[in-house]
């Protein structure tokens, strides 16, 4: 039996990245530059996206294009209490307030059926998150932003590749912010991008991501830079290194084939765990979409189970056999109970699933052995 510890998330860095990142040293040119600016044609390109600015990290993408979007005190921002925190961390970050709704729970992003019933005349953005890499519904979205008057910011950190009605995440819509972070299904080590097709939005971030200088690095000490510059706005250091877009270059081009294989791990969990009553198994809408399947999600049960999620992933942990979490409700972390009088009951469905929710083993290295020890291995723990 293969003793060694399968991760639950491993990136997928081909000899050529490498290379890639080896060049990229030598070069001498290691910050923002040459590298970065092929990625950012590239990822227009793939995206179908008229601006695109690659970043430090989703993270980043999300804080500054609500700053840009200038947010008064008391400004509210619609999203899901199932996410990462730095969903609502970066609406605090930009002075504004976190409204939450509920979850669909067979989907497991948000209910946009609630979305109406929290909008106000303080409420200027709704912020949904491709849950897992599975589209919401953009249609109902873009019709309660539009009878609003409401800008929309896709969390899409989950959904580089994903794919509404035949068409990519990024391509639509208003404004779009995906994550690079090495268990995503691509990586620049750490990195992200904004795409966008709001021209003055765009320019602002630029701004923003570089100190509010009017000119980048690579404007001013290339050979036919001018090392003068403006402040215009005071702004953040949020930019992209060449050492991290050598690295995103090719994992762009191999996307559709990473996603191609989280596809058929995805569905054969699907097809191997649909008659095991020890789990809740992910939804598929009837709306057409690409799911880009970044995580693997059931939910445990607990009582046919004879266990709680967190005893299963000590378990499996046991077994060499990794697990993640993704992710606890947000609301219920103590600085959103304290300061925003979040409880719990608030919105359960989002705490019933981040109670049970388990991400199992899922990367395009992974191998069908790979994939059959997993479901040994929880065969064994329930048996």
């Amino acid at each position: 039996m293969n003793h060694e510890f399968l991760p639950f998330s491993k990136p997928t860095i081909s000899q050529d990245a490498i290379d890639e990142v080896v060049a990229c040293l030598q070069s001498g040119w290691i910050t923002t530059g040459p590298r970065v600016q092929q990625f950012t044609e590239n990822l227009k390109e793939y995206l179908d996206a008229p601006f695109v600015l690659p970043l430090l990290s989703a993270t980043a993408g999300l804080h500054l294009t609500l700053l840009a979007m200038d947010l008064l005190p008391g400004d509210e921002v619609i999203t899901t209490p199932l996410t990462f925190a730095a969903t609502l961390n970066t609406i605090v970050l930009a002075g504004a307030k976190p409204v939450l709704v509920d979850i669909d729970p067979h989907t497991l992003n948000m209910d946009l059926n609630q979305v109406e019933d929290v909008i106000t005349d303080k409420t200027r953005i709704i912020m949904p998150v491709h849950f897992a890499g599975l589209p919401v519904e953009m249609n109902t979205l873009y019709r309660l932003a539009n009878q609003h008057g409401l800008r929309v910011i896709e969390d899409a950190a989950h959904a580089i590749g994903t794919e509404f009605n035949g068409k990519r995440i990024g391509s639509v819509g208003d404004t779009q912010v995906f994550s690079f972070h090495p268990n995503k299904n691509i990586t620049t080590g750490e990195g992200g991008a904004i795409a966008t097709r709001d021209e003055v939005l765009a320019k602002r971030i630029s701004l923003l991501r570089f100190h509010g200088m009017d000119r980048e690095a690579w404007n001013r000490f290339g050979k036919s830079g001018n090392q003068d510059y403006e402040i215009v706005i005071p702004g953040y250091k949020y930019n992209m290194m060449d050492i991290q877009a050598a690295l995103g270059l090719h994992q762009l081009k191999q996307l559709d084939d990473f996603i191609t294989r989280r596809t058929e791990l995805a569905l054969r969990y699907q097809e191997a765990l649909a008659d095991w009553p020890q789990w809740k198994l992910p939804g598929t809408p009837a709306y057409p979409h690409r799911h880009a399947w970044h995580l693997y999600t059931p939910l445990i049960n607990e009582q046919a189970a004879n266990m709680d999620r967190d005893t299963f992933m000590s378990k499996m942990k046991e077994k060499n056999i990794g697990t993640g979490l993704h992710y606890r409700a947000v609301h219920l972390y103590p600085y959103y109970r304290n300061q925003l009088g979040f409880k719990a009951g608030d919105f359960p469905y989002a705490e019933d699933v981040g109670n049970r929710i388990v991400s199992l083993p899922l990367f395009p290295t992974m191998t069908d052995a790979d994939h059959d020890r997993v479901l040994d291995v929880m065969y064994s723990i329930f048996n």
